[in-house]
């Protein structure tokens, strides 16, 4: 089974001088609400409900952290987190849709992520998830800029790859790739920037975002091959229904 199966819930927080006092690597994953955020952080943690999507787009406005190492698998489990034994953290950020949300709060909300991913330097990495569909919005390109300065790895997962026939999924990562690939730094090099396909409803791309994410983490897994899904594994109940 795959190390990401460890994570549980370590803190949440609202403002940057709450961020957890840890030194090891982390690994945020931001994108639009709707864009099927929480359903891939469920999937590949194997956990239908750590990650927690808001009914109303944007209402969540929290910096949550979930712990790899340090803890028996499983969020439900009892027994403390040993903070000194944790390998890495995944950092949901809150969805960036908010049409429903004040003018404060979206204050608030650019300036906690955009504060966050630029000068946190425990982060290692930023996954972008992205609705394979509607990709690079003008909020995307947003973090996509925020970020790029630092040098750091962007891993874009493009979800819902099963509402693609193959000609457009083709198209998709090629549209992408040019995306990202249009991206240099001073020197005209071009910024570590990677892309995949997801489908958390037809198990697409698990294993590549999986290996992906532990490869930024600098975690080397157990090398035992995850459980194939039992016969009543459905894959739509790690969908949560706001991420549609």
């Amino acid at each position: 089974m795959s190390k990401l199966w460890q994570a549980r819930f370590f803190t949440t927080v609202n403002q940057l001088r709450d961020l957890p006092d840890t030194q090891v690597p982390e690994i945020a994953f931001a994108g639009r609400s709707n864009a099927g955020k929480s359903t891939a952080i469920n999937i590949l943690t194997n956990q239908k409900g750590l990650a927690f999507a808001s009914k109303t787009p944007g209402r969540t406005q929290h910096i949550n952290y979930f712990s790899i190492g340090g803890a028996h698998v499983g969020q439900h489990r009892k027994d403390p987190t040993i903070v000194e034994e944790i390998e890495g953290l995944l950092v949901d950020l809150p969805g960036y849709g908010y049409a429903e949300v004040s003018g404060s709060a979206k204050l608030h909300w650019q300036k906690l992520l955009g504060d966050y991913v630029q000068r946190r330097e425990q982060l290692a990495a930023l996954v972008l998830i992205m609705d394979s569909r509607r990709p690079f919005t003008e909020l995307d390109v947003q973090m996509l800029e925020w970020f790029a300065p630092t040098g750091k790895p962007i891993h874009c997962i493009l979800t819902k790859a099963d509402k693609l026939n193959r000609n457009e999924t083709t198209n998709a990562l090629r549209s992408a790739r040019a995306t990202l690939d249009s991206y240099v730094d001073e020197d005209g090099e071009g910024f570590p920037f990677t892309v995949q396909m997801f489908s958390a409803l037809k198990r697409v791309g698990i294993d590549e975002a999986n290996d992906k994410i532990l490869e930024l983490l600098g975690i080397t897994d157990d090398g035992s091959e995850p459980a194939p899904p039992s016969p009543d594994d459905d894959a739509a109940k790690f969908i949560d229904d706001a991420d549609e």
